[in-house]
């Protein structure tokens, strides 16, 4: 895929671009870029940067007001090796920059999170509670595939929770080799599978990074070349999931890739209702108050603690919903959407 090359060429040809031709000229690098993405198309075809590019061309074209037809510009001298290996690195391996540089404003995000029962909040804000025994994907995307294990609360109980998280970063050639972490009840490592925190040897590795924030209960991995932060955590005796992914990246799957708990949510059959836990009147209320310590809004976060802490009689289970509140705090690009109500 030589789409690095066609971004540097079309830097090269507007990076000076002055004076009363300056409109002109820039329609035609647009169209030379474009020309460029096009005959790579065919071997481009699984790139993120490809597509970005492709989407970025026509945005700026309708907004330049720029014909599909007309003259390109004259091919540049290519810069020496190893700036342009730098260029290439930095461009391709910095989502969040890379975007802002083609498209002229920062990336959308979404968010979203399993805990507790498993509840699940999906990229677009439906909330699920659901029963999910054995392994279901989170996740399954070009970039990324994020599997929860799930087993009963307790024995002969309906409800489950995640004790086993899989995530695997996808092997992308210019930045990272294909990274699998693995985490299960007890176990929450600082590092990946074979024992490294970053994406490997390649020119872009840092831009995957793991850390620990809190010892045996909180990790966060940040994937900066895909604009993706993921938080892990152990509360009591399950996992929870967290991540803020852009939008682009949350989307990049096939229809055969369609059974995404973070896209669709938990199938209608496995759903289960909250308030079928509730019906002991001395046991919810004791929850509601334990609850209402940690999370003092009653939206799901409340709604899904009370939940646990009745079904699971473990108070514990107060800081997984208080810690998902605390990621969606963070990661959720628009503050109004961080409660939900039902």
């Amino acid at each position: 895929c030589k789409i690095l090359r066609c971004n540097s060429e079309y830097v090269a040809a507007t990076l000076n671009l002055r004076g009363s031709s300056r409109h002109a000229a820039f329609c035609n690098a647009l169209r030379s870029y474009s020309h460029c993405t096009r005959k790579t198309a065919r071997t481009c075809r699984g790139d993120l940067a490809y597509h970005s590019a492709v989407h970025g061309i026509e945005d700026l074209m309708i907004q330049n007001n720029c014909s599909k037809e007309g003259p390109t510009s004259p091919p540049r001298p290519r810069p020496p090796a190893p700036n342009r290996q730098g260029f290439e690195s930095l461009d391709i391996c910095n989502y969040e920059k890379s975007f802002l540089y083609k498209h002229g404003h920062p990336p959308s995000y979404q968010h979203c999170a399993a805990f507790g029962d498993p509840h699940i909040r999906t990229f677009h804000h439906d909330f699920h509670t659901c029963r999910v025994e054995g392994s279901w994907p989170l996740l399954d995307n070009d970039y990324l595939f994020v599997q929860a294990t799930s087993s009963p609360v307790a024995k002969g109980s309906h409800a489950t929770v995640t004790s086993k998280l899989t995530i695997i970063f996808k092997n992308m050639k210019e930045c990272i080799d294909q990274k699998v972490y693995q985490a299960e009840i007890d176990n929450l490592p600082a590092a990946f599978e074979d024992g490294s925190v970053n994406g490997g040897e390649r020119p872009g590795g840092s831009s995957l990074a793991i850390r620990e924030r809190s010892p045996g209960q909180h990790v966060e991995i940040r994937a900066e070349y895909i604009g993706t932060t993921i938080a892990v955590r152990q509360a009591g005796r399950q996992l929870s999931f967290s991540i803020r992914a852009a939008e682009e990246v949350a989307h990049a799957f096939t229809e055969e890739q369609d059974l995404q708990l973070c896209v669709g949510g938990c199938p209608r059959s496995q759903r289960i209702s909250r308030s079928e836990c509730c019906r002991g009147r001395a046991a919810a209320e004791a929850a509601r108050a334990l609850c209402k310590e940690m999370l003092p809004v009653e939206d799901v976060y409340f709604q899904s603690c009370v939940f646990d802490v009745v079904t699971s009689g473990d108070a514990n289970f107060t800081m997984a919903a208080h810690g998902a509140l605390e990621d969606a705090r963070v990661f959720l690009p628009n503050a109004e959407k961080l409660h939900i109500f039902q």
